[in-house]
């Protein structure tokens, strides 16, 4: 089982980039950087509803559940 980030993917579709949406939720671009590739452990509700907030989506637009036990 794994949580799949699709960060990368909703900044696209929304035209926002790396710089422009760390400064607006008030977060290094290093730590955006690591957010969007799935190498981090966790992620704080208040910064995903920032995220959220800013791209007008949803958490589950950018975070997705694999299920690889088969």
């Amino acid at each position: 089982m794994e949580i799949v980030v699709n960060l990368d993917v909703m900044m696209a579709v929304r035209k926002i980039s790396s710089k422009e949406l760390s400064k607006a939720i008030d977060i290094t671009e290093a730590n955006l950087s690591l957010l969007k590739r799935g190498k981090v452990k966790g992620v704080r509700f208040e910064t995903l509803a920032r995220i959220c907030n800013y791209l007008e989506c949803q958490p589950g637009d950018i975070l997705e559940f694999r299920n690889t036990e088969n």
